[in-house]
C-alpha cells in the first residue's frame, strides 16, 4: 500500500495562489488514481479535486471550478493541486488519497473508494 505525503501549504491573502503536492513516501504513484480533499473544523471531507492515473482525466467540484487545477508530472512522481484567486472559505486542511484501480481513465470523487491518505497540509487565506 502506497502512503502519501502532502506538502506546500502556508498563509496566502485573499486573491493569491497556491500550490500543494503530494508525493509517495516509499513507492511509485504508478497506478494510483489521485485525489484532493479539504476538511474545515469539525467537518467532513469535502471533495476537492481528482485525477485518473492516466493523468487524461481529472474531475474538480464546482466550488473550486475555474480556479483550481489538478495535476501529476509522472517524471516527478507527484500529483499537484494548483489553487488560483484563493478565498477566506478555502481555509482548510487538505488532503491527498491514492487509490490503487485498473483503469487507466478512471477518477474517483468520494473519499470512502480511497484507501491510503496524507496528514494533511493547511491552507490559511486571510481577508
Amino acid at each position: 500500500q502506497v502512503h502519501v505525503v502532502e506538502s506546500g501549504g502556508g498563509l496566502v491573502q485573499a486573491g493569491g495562489s497556491l500550490r500543494v503536492s503530494c508525493e509517495p513516501s516509499r513507492r511509485t504513484f504508478s497506478r494510483y488514481a489521485m485525489g484532493w480533499f479539504r476538511q474545515y473544523p469539525g467537518k467532513e471531507r469535502e471533495f476537492v479535486a481528482a485525477i485518473s492515473w492516466s493523468g487524461d482525466n481529472t474531475h474538480i467540484a464546482d466550488s473550486v471550478k475555474g480556479r483550481f487545477t489538478i495535476s501529476r508530472d509522472v517524471a516527478k512522481n507527484t500529483v499537484y493541486l494548483q489553487m488560483d484567486s484563493l478565498k477566506p472559505e478555502d481555509t482548510a486542511a487538505y488532503y491527498c488519497a491514492a487509490k490503487l484501480t485498473p483503469y487507466s481513465g478512471r477518477y474517483y470523487s468520494t473519499a470512502e473508494e480511497y484507501t491510503a491518505w496524507g496528514r494533511g497540509t493547511q491552507v490559511t487565506v486571510s481577508s
